[in-house]
């Protein structure tokens, strides 16, 4: 049985493991590696592997990192199917289809050719075959199994058992309890795991501090007359905003606010989550039993056009805009950068993770050293003068004390733990904690590293 890191290794992009086991070849996830540009040399190299060798794929989740070179490979190749649960089936079609337009511009300009085009998500999506939680699949004698990670809707960890051996690839855990999907399942009998370490020598905000937080950084801004910037990835934190406001202004917590769901992305995913509610936790669920719809509320406005987006700088103040990209790579939060990040009225919140390289990194580190400064914006110098803040209980992922309780139920059998999706600095400190804790080895791999198991 041999393990292949073609990706999500010394960065937390890029997702991409390969499993040789029983005559098989399983790919699991097929990610961009983001923080760079769509074309850059890692994204636009041949596979290392002959697509059409792949037996089957399987989807931890939709994220264009865990999702973003798989029309790619069906256009060099591959024939096979594609598994998921069925909400990341639905949720990667429109991913896909938006990168692949934002992924036009980029190599018109720069006289490149795509990695994909449309024809190739349509291609993609005839293959893709959505699976519920607890299924198993057979690929051979290799027999996969979905579990929710909790992370985003429909996130999937996978048990691949084959050659008497059980393998747990956890894509992104969750940062549990997550205000709208269930809590991350745990796995009890593994040898293996490949688990995620974003924040694996962190500890997040407490849970239930973001929502005092958020309240009172809406009610500083209102009394300054200023406008609230929300760079947000248009899945799963877009509705976790769009859930607390619901609850802060239904509730009469936060004065009556126009909130501006910029992101005609984050408008058609909103849509999907109302489909999948059966994803939702208890307490969500009673929500709209009730009656409560809870992305909606009094002063709400949703601008899936560009003459509508373009509104909202006529529109009095105080706002709030909500707005991708999460990482201030591009979207329309970048135009609203341009035009706001200079009065010191305004705020710019931070509620998910800033990959090194993004805009979104350099601005939340520029602002711990000194303010103002300034940033480059479509070849424009744009003072920083807002307040900059962050909260971090708004991430989806899972922090050190999480992932080390995930991996306590699967301590048992366990014998060896590769720390992927994360920076150096956070594998090597969750490595030290599995070490300590567990007393069983772990390592960070390197990129295009086989193992052996």
């Amino acid at each position: 049985m041999k393990l292949h890191f073609f990706g999500g290794t010394e960065t937390v992009t890029g997702s991409n493991f390969l499993l040789e086991t029983s005559g098989k070849k399983i790919l699991i996830d097929c990610g961009l590696r983001q923080g760079i540009g769509f074309c850059d040399e890692i994204n636009c190299n041949p596979f290392p592997y002959d697509p059409s060798e792949i037996d089957a794929v399987f989807v931890t989740h939709a994220h264009i990192d865990h999702t973003g070179r798989l029309p790619k490979l069906v256009r060099a190749g591959f024939k096979n199917k594609v598994y998921s649960t069925e909400a990341t089936r639905d949720v990667a079609e429109l991913l896909l289809l938006d990168s692949e337009h934002i992924m036009k511009r980029e190599t018109d300009r720069l006289k490149q050719e795509e990695l994909y085009n449309t024809d190739n998500v349509i291609s993609l999506m005839k293959l893709w075959e959505g699976i519920p939680y607890h299924k198993t699949v057979s690929i051979g004698d290799v027999r996969v199994t979905a579990y929710d990670a909790g992370h985003i809707l429909g996130s999937a960890i996978y048990l691949v058992e084959a050659e008497g051996k059980k393998i747990a690839f956890t894509g992104d855990l969750g940062n549990y309890p997550a205000p709208i999907i269930k809590q991350t399942e745990f796995i009890n009998d593994v040898d293996y795991v490949l688990i995620e370490s974003t924040y694996g020598g962190r500890v997040h905000e407490p849970t239930e501090l973001k929502k005092e937080k958020l309240e009172k950084i809406i009610e500083e801004t209102i009394a300054k007359k200023g406008i609230l910037m929300i760079p947000t990835f248009a899945m799963e934190r877009t509705q976790d905003i769009l859930y607390q406001l619901n609850d802060l202004i239904e509730n009469n917590k936060i004065p009556r606010i126009s909130v501006y769901l910029d992101s005609p992305l984050a408008i058609k995913l909103t849509t999907i989550y109302r489909k999948y509610d059966s994803y939702f936790n208890d307490e969500a669920r009673k929500l709209i039993e009730s009656g409560d719809k809870i992305f909606n509320f009094p002063g709400l406005h949703t601008t899936l056009q560009t003459e509508q987006s373009k509104e909202i700088n006529n529109t009095p103040n105080p706002k709030i805009i909500i707005a991708g990209s999460g990482m201030m790579q591009g979207g329309r939060m970048i135009h609203h950068a341009r035009r706001y990040l200079q009065d010191a009225n305004n705020t710019l919140l931070f509620i998910g993770y800033q990959a090194i390289g993004s805009l979104g990194r350099r601005i939340l580190e520029e602002s711990k050293k000194s303010v103002p400064f300034s940033v480059r914006i479509f070849d424009e110098e744009v003072p920083v003068n807002c307040r900059v803040v962050a909260i971090g209980g708004y991430s989806a992922h899972a922090d050190q004390p999480r992932l080390i309780e995930w991996l306590s139920h699967a301590k048992k059998n366990l014998k060896y733990v590769f720390t992927c999706m994360g920076e150096p600095d956070q594998a090597e400190m969750l490595i030290s904690k599995i070490k300590t804790e567990f007393n069983i080895d772990a390592e960070m791999p390197k990129i295009n590293q086989v193992v052996e198991l």
